[in-house]
């Protein structure tokens, strides 16, 4: 299918899915937004980004407020938080074609079995956002830092599952707006190796209540991390997927090299929002232990979130 008349719909229109849609759209294609609260505002106004790559403002776009509104796509782009899943049965199929294929960018562990049960695994690819960005007002979004995204295929038998055609496809979309691609075969390692990242920074900035700059500038914290990220690597490997200790040293050398940055799980956890606890911290816990292997650290990090999650929704 040619570029130019590949569809996306991007459920969710947040700090991830916003910044791409917007970049997708910018770039020529056909970009679908389904919104919540924002709708009225960016179906007037349309979405503004402000990003260290240049700022800019799409006043129209095709913004909806309801699944049902929204023509079928042929990319459904998944990018809600992880603790709103429970409403994408609802959601995916008035927006499916016949060969529509349902790509989840989101954190954690998963969250693919859960959609395939939903539109058929043949029909589900993985992504992992690298991305340092935040929603700031209805419809305005800042980008920080990073960007750059990884496709890889679902297995239900979390097999390797090469390159496609079709993640080809949808990466050369990608980088015709201007955003760098990774192709990957193994998305359950992919998955694991994001939360080398996400069950530090994310869990510790909540715990602790500090930004990423100050998780690394204090010794103690920074060791924290370490051990965290080590666990992590250890429950990756119980499952079958190696990740080397350099990976550890890059992930810490480049938050080094962060603007200081307030993590989405801190920001959730300040506008008393659910916190996405069980698919970062409770499945990787549990799919290691599944396997035998015990990540003390980390499922205590996962009770400690578990408890100020309930207690701060009340």
């Amino acid at each position: 299918m040619p570029a130019n008349s590949r569809s996306y719909a991007i459920i969710g229109a947040g700090a991830l899915g916003g910044f791409y849609g917007a970049r997708l759209q910018r770039a020529g294609l056909d970009v679908h937004f389904l919104l919540h609260t924002d709708y009225p505002h960016v179906r007037l106004h349309g979405l503004k980004i402000e990003s260290k790559e240049g700022d800019f403002i799409l006043p129209r776009v095709n913004a909806c407020g309801r699944a049902e509104d929204v023509p079928p796509c042929d990319v459904v782009l998944v990018a809600l938080k992880t603790t709103q899943n429970h409403l994408l049965s609802s959601l995916i199929p008035p927006i499916l074609k016949p060969d529509s294929v349902v790509l989840i960018i989101q954190n954690g562990l998963g969250m693919e079995d859960a959609v395939a049960r939903i539109v058929g695994p043949g029909r589900v690819m993985g992504g992992l956002s690298f991305l340092c960005s935040n929603k700031v007002g209805p419809g305005h979004i800042r980008h920080l830092d990073y960007g750059a995204v990884a496709f890889a295929e679902y297995s239900p038998e979390s097999k390797p599952r090469g390159i496609t055609d079709r993640m080809r496809a949808i990466g050369a979309d990608f980088e015709r707006a201007g955003l760098d691609v990774q192709l990957i075969d193994d998305l359950i390692l992919a998955r694991w190796k994001k939360l080398v990242w996400n069950i530090p920074y994310n869990g510790l900035s909540v715990v602790l209540n500090a930004m990423t700059d100050e998780l690394m500038m204090n010794p103690a914290t920074r060791e924290l991390v370490v051990q965290l990220m080590g666990e992590v690597v250890a429950g990756a490997a119980a499952v079958g997927r190696t990740i080397p200790d350099s990976f550890i040293e890059k992930m810490l050398t480049d938050t080094d090299k962060m603007p200081p940055y307030r993590t989405s799980m801190k920001i959730d956890y300040e506008k008393h929002r659910p916190m996405e606890v069980e698919a970062i911290f409770g499945n990787p816990v549990r799919a290691a232990k599944a396997a035998g292997k015990e990540l003390p650290k980390v499922e205590m990090l996962y009770r400690q979130l578990k408890f100020l999650d309930e207690r701060n929704q009340g």
